[in-house]
């Protein structure tokens, strides 16, 4: 994985002689060179290692322990406050965006949750933590590889979009 899918794409991505970075695509934060080749392993994993047997036979895992797993979230969601701001100033050198890719990772991960929220209120009339957790996540995943030149309605927008599907 490492020799024949990631480091192809960081070459591409971050070398001055790659492809992608001699059309001027800026990978911000790793977005299509982590998400991108971590997405496509985990499809070609589900695709070798097909439904789990409890997809199968319909039944619902529960969470071990959702304690565990808030706990886990915020810190996550704490750390990517460090990871979209500290990419602006050392991987772009546009120190002066910090406000704005904060602003925007704060409005589409917490878009994100609540339009799950409204969602499985709505879809299921409950709502489960879990879910709104994955909303918030899904808000985070979404925004960060743009989260340098949208709008705020944009990083709202894309939030609401990433909550839903997930």
């Amino acid at each position: 994985f490492s020799l024949l899918v990631y480091a192809p794409l960081a070459h591409w991505s971050w070398h001055p002689d790659g492809f992608l970075f001699k059309m001027g695509a800026l990978d911000f934060a790793g977005g299509t060179v982590v998400h991108i080749s971590a997405g496509c392993a985990a499809l070609a994993g589900a695709l070798v290692l097909k439904r789990r047997k409890v997809h199968i036979e319909n039944r619902e895992i529960p969470p071990a322990n959702v304690p565990y797993v808030l706990i886990g979230t915020g810190l996550l969601w704490f750390g990517w406050f460090g990871f979209n701001p500290g990419s602006t100033g050392a991987a772009v050198g546009k120190w002066e965006l910090i406000g704005k890719v904060t602003s925007n990772t704060f409005l589409a991960s917490a878009m994100g949750g609540i339009s799950t929220m409204i969602y499985t209120q709505l879809r299921h009339k409950t709502v489960d933590i879990t879910m709104v957790i994955n909303g918030i996540l899904a808000g985070l995943v979404a925004v960060t590889a743009g989260c340098n030149v949208v709008s705020p309605n944009a990083a709202l927008l894309i939030g609401l979009v990433a909550g839903v599907l997930v």
